[in-house]
């Protein structure tokens, strides 16, 4: 395991540049072309996936010598993916995975940023990635719902470290359980037993800490016989559907985004959008529900001896098309009165909303740029209001709002659906 494994992969790299755009068949301006935040924001090759997996394979062969110039290229990346659903619209080679792996040996050498290294302190003490201020349960009182460590059901609802503490984003945990209430679904909340799940853990290349976190929560889910985890959080999603199936400790459990769960209640007719919300909007598509949120495949296999890149059995790449796309985007239409424009850069090519990778934690300024680049595409739809399916886009939009003074509006889907139902 480690970096080693993709010498291949890196020495691949043929400086095409795909990596830094979205797809040349699906280009349609210069202005919304890009689609890496870092090389576009810093406009260097070595800030590029491409560039990431040159040094990378130099590294291995020259031995690493860690300067302040190449952190701040490890570390000015929000570790989103597109770079690699770019450069696999036409090439079978792993990009992420060494980008991902190349952070991990950063942490494990200790070449860490003190904003970051902060940030897994009060994880390791309080299991949050925010700032734990009162009980994580807390934002559940008044409404009578079930502790699933005690009391069997149906459905875990996991919550999610922003979601719990963050008395702005709160509003969206409780709008989660009034809808799944009103569908009448038999859910609990671990409430203060819960613990971060650990995928932006494992974005910072804190990898042992990821370990530990998804260890915790699956005894806990384990113990309390759940079968199903519904989470709201994006990056909750990527962690309990392919982080943990990545390190074959997610087992047989069923793990689906609110957007998914709420699609198939309404088809299921167990929830029905009867309230006009007279709103037109655009759909962010969330990195980690979209192209990170695509199942793990596990593929195991041998390299053939040579000079070409070809295994035995053929591997099979993840290319980010089976994200959450289709879900989100039903839920939105069922609803009366909203009407839903797409941007240029959507499903598996979307931007990235800037927060991801610890960047909103060791360099905020590029993650208020990145949100803003974004939010002026948003914009350039007519649409009145962006709608997103994760709690951290939403927050990282509305403080880039807050400076720009733009007169969009962002809302979680959650909300929309809350409204349209009560």
């Amino acid at each position: 395991m480690g970096l080693e494994q993709y010498k291949g992969d890196m020495e691949m790299c043929c400086r095409c540049s795909a990596c830094k755009f979205i797809p040349m068949q699906r280009v349609n301006g210069l202005q919304y072309a890009n689609v890496c935040p870092s090389v576009s924001k810093y406009n260097f090759h070595s800030y590029s996936g491409g560039g990431r997996l040159n040094i990378g394979a130099a590294m291995l062969k020259e031995g690493f010598n860690y300067t302040d110039r190449l952190l701040d290229i490890v570390y000015n990346c929000q570790m989103c993916g597109a770079c690699g659903v770019s450069c696999n619209y036409a090439m079978d080679m792993e990009v992420m995975e060494p980008i991902n792996e190349f952070r991990i040996k950063c942490v494990e050498d200790g070449k860490t940023r003190p904003a970051l290294d902060k940030v897994i302190t009060g994880l390791r003490k309080h299991g949050s990635m925010v700032p734990a201020t009162g009980k994580r349960g807390d934002w559940a009182s008044g409404l009578n719902l079930k502790d699933a460590t005690k009391e069997k059901v149906d459905v875990l609802y996991h919550v999610g470290c922003l979601t719990s503490y963050d008395k702005n984003m709160q509003k969206l945990a409780k709008a989660t359980a009034k809808i799944l209430q009103k569908a009448g679904v038999d859910f609990g909340i671990a409430g203060d037993a819960e613990t971060c799940c650990g995928g932006r853990a494992y974005q910072m290349g804190y990898k042992e800490d990821f370990l530990s976190q998804a260890k915790k929560n699956m005894a806990m889910i384990k113990e309390a016989g759940v079968k199903t985890v519904v989470t709201a959080c994006a990056d909750g999603y990527q962690a309990f559907k392919v982080l943990y199936d990545k390190f074959n400790l997610k087992g047989g459990l069923e793990v689906l985004h609110i957007s998914e769960y709420i699609d198939k209640l309404i088809r299921d007719g167990r929830l029905k959008p009867r309230k006009k919300v007279d709103l037109s909007v655009t759909y962010h598509d969330p990195c980690r529900l979209g192209r990170l949120g695509e199942p793990w495949i596990h593929w195991q296999g041998k390299k053939i001896p040579g000079d070409r890149f070809v295994f035995d059995p053929p591997k099979v790449y993840r290319r980010g098309t089976h994200g959450v796309y289709q879900p989100p985007r039903d839920v939105l239409k069922s609803i009366p009165g909203v009407r839903l424009t797409e941007m240029t850069r959507i499903k598996e090519y979307s931007w990235c909303c800037g927060t991801g990778g610890g960047v909103n934690e060791s360099n905020p300024g590029f993650a208020q740029w990145t949100a803003r680049e974004r939010i002026e595409e948003a914009e350039s739809t007519g649409a009145e209001a962006m709608v997103t399916a994760c709690p951290w886009c939403e927050k990282t939009f509305n403080e880039a709002i807050s400076e720009t003074g733009s007169s969009l509006k962002v809302y979680d889907i959650v909300e929309l659906v809350e409204t349209a139902i009560s």
